[in-house]
Order: structure tokens, then sequence, then C-alpha cells
């Protein structure tokens, strides 16, 4: 055991090392579009979304939907599931664990 901490030990700067240049390129690449995409939306684009909601709603009611072709369709499946894995992943940080949810 004793071997195993001295080895440890003695290699971790290494790892560390390792570790800092493996991820300084994953970083830059993630903070150049976290700066992109997750700013909250400014005044102006708030008509914008509230448009593109009302656009969505008309679309269910008068069943407009049934006419996107299959790409559409897919995107747009795929934005509703980010929505709503995003609200799972926030009710688990807000719960502060998984325990308690049926997973």
């Amino acid at each position: 055991m004793a071997q195993f901490v001295r080895n440890l030990a003695e290699k971790a700067p290494e790892l560390v090392n390792a570790a800092v240049t493996y991820s300084k390129p994953r970083l830059a690449t993630f903070w150049h579009y976290a700066k992109v995409e997750l700013v909250l939306p400014t005044p102006a684009e708030i008509p914008t979304a509230i448009q593109s909601l009302k656009k969505i709603v008309k679309s269910a009611q008068t069943g407009s939907f049934k006419q996107l072709t299959v790409k559409e369709a897919l995107l747009n499946g795929l934005v509703a599931t980010e929505v709503w894995m995003w609200f799972y992943v926030s009710e688990i940080i807000d719960k502060r664990g998984i325990i308690g949810y049926d997973v």
C-alpha cells in the first residue's frame, strides 16, 4: 500500500499536467460556444420569442404541424427533448440528488 501511495505521489504532477494539456483546447471550445449559446435573451428578442410561441400554438390548433417535413419534425422533437432534459436536470440540482425520483 505504501508503494502505491509513493508511486501515485511521484506521478501526480505528470498526471495533472497531462490533464491540463488535454482539457485546455476543449475548455476553450466550450467557452467559445457558451458565450454565444448560454446568453440570456435581450429585450429585443422577446417579441420574436412570443411570436414563435403563438405560431406553435396556432399550428397545434389548426393541425398544420402535420405538414412538416421529416427533418423539421425531427429538429422540433430534438429541441423539445432538450428542453425536457434541462427541466429534469434543474429538478435534480434543485433537490440536490436523484434520491426521491423514480429513475
